[in-house]
C-alpha cells in the first residue's frame, strides 16, 4: 500500500516560536490558507493544545462550519489536527542555523474514505495550496 502522506516544504527566516503561535492561533488560519477554503474561526478560540478542539467557516462551494481535533502536538515543533473525516494537516518545525524548516503534510492514512479522497484528487491538488499556505505564513511571520 502507498502511504498517504503529501509534503511541502520551506524554510522560513523567522523562529520557530513565532511560527508555531500563528499555527497555534486559529484565527490567523484564514491569513495562511493557500486552499481559500478557510473563512475565518468560529467563537472565541483558544491557543491550540494537545486535544483542543476549533471551529472554522468554510466555503468549498458552498459555505459549511467544520470542528477540529488537534491529535499531535509538541511545543514549537509539531501540530496535526483533523476533523471527522480523519484526514489530518501536520505541521512539522525544524531550526535550521537562524532560520525555521516547516513541513506541512496532508496525511490521509487515518481518513474514513482514502479512496474517495484520491479518486478526486485532492492529494495531487493540494500541494499547490500547501505552497501557497508556506509562502503566506512566510510572508506573515518574517515581517513581524
Amino acid at each position: 500500500m502507498a502511504r498517504r502522506v503529501v509534503s511541502c516544504e520551506r524554510l522560513i527566516s523567522a523562529d520557530a516560536s513565532v511560527i508555531f503561535d500563528v499555527l497555534t492561533d486559529p484565527s490567523q488560519h484564514a491569513a495562511i490558507d493557500g486552499s481559500n477554503t478557510v473563512q475565518g474561526h468560529v467563537g472565541k478560540q483558544e491557543r491550540l493544545s494537545l486535544g483542543s478542539t476549533f471551529a472554522m467557516r468554510m466555503r468549498l462551494g458552498v459555505p459549511y462550519r467544520i470542528k477540529s481535533r488537534v491529535f499531535e502536538f509538541a511545543e514549537n515543533r509539531l501540530i496535526a489536527w483533523g476533523h471527522f473525516g480523519g484526514h489530518r494537516w501536520r505541521y512539522e518545525l525544524r531550526p535550521v542555523e537562524e532560520r525555521t524548516l516547516v513541513v506541512e503534510s496532508f496525511d490521509w492514512s487515518t481518513s474514513r474514505v482514502p479512496l474517495l479522497i484520491e479518486l478526486v484528487g485532492y492529494p495531487r491538488r493540494h500541494k499547490k495550496n500547501m505552497e501557497r499556505t508556506l509562502f503566506r505564513l512566510a510572508g506573515l511571520v518574517e515581517s513581524s
